[in-house]
């Protein structure tokens, strides 16, 4: 059950990281796009700032569940830490960009509310554990790289229950998407939480 959550958890990140090349394959209109206005769609900066976001948050996800992989860490610490570095760069930029455009968000202020939390906590959590490493507090870089991806992890949890959201509300996108802006990050930061402690308490009890 452990390797299937293994797996599972690898390829979601893999297969998400990868979602943004259908922007680049379909109509420019394509998915989220297609819920904006022509005006905003003829906007340079907000096109810089949604493709930012969506390439570096996908680079973020590829590269980030690497973090976690205890074997590559014992046998290529190297790797781990170029890795590493790729991650927090592609978050610092994500991260950003997201923030900008979240006040242009689908669904008004509860949307654009969600998703500026979301991008503030996104790069807050990366910094913390970015700065813990440079300080040698491992315990603590761990601990907000777990809050850090979990943050991130919000790009395929969204799509994870953004469908099941439209279908209960027979269709209609915007509902939706307010709940989702949300939710998808939410209970990711819960899940991170009880992870560390679990994680904490059985590092403690190898000790003693």
């Amino acid at each position: 059950m452990k390797k299937l959550r293994w797996f599972l958890f690898v390829f979601l990140a893999i297969a998400i990281g990868f979602y943004p090349i259908v922007y680049f394959v379909f109509d420019p209109k394509f998915g989220l796009l297609s819920t904006k206005s022509s005006e905003l769609l003829a906007s340079q900066f907000y096109n810089f700032g949604f493709y930012t976001h969506i390439i570096f948050g996908g680079i973020a996800l590829l590269t980030g569940w690497s973090q976690f992989s205890k074997t590559l860490r014992q046998q290529n610490l190297n790797l781990h830490r170029t890795l590493g570095k790729i991650y927090v760069a592609a978050v610092f930029l994500s991260s950003l960009a997201g923030i900008c455009i979240a006040f242009q968000a689908t669904g008004g202020w509860v949307s654009t509310v969600g998703f500026l939390c979301l991008g503030v906590f996104w790069f807050f959590s990366t910094a913390k554990s970015y700065l813990a490493i440079r300080q040698k507090q491992i315990i603590e870089h761990e601990k907000w790289m777990i809050f850090s991806f979990a943050a991130c992890f919000a790009a395929v949890t969204l799509r994870i229950w953004l469908p099941f959201l439209i279908f209960l509300f027979d269709g209609e996108f915007v509902p939706a998407y307010r709940i989702v802006a949300w939710l998808c990050w939410v209970p990711n930061l819960v899940f991170a939480w009880f992870f560390y402690h679990n994680s904490l308490t059985t590092k403690t009890h190898k000790k003693t």
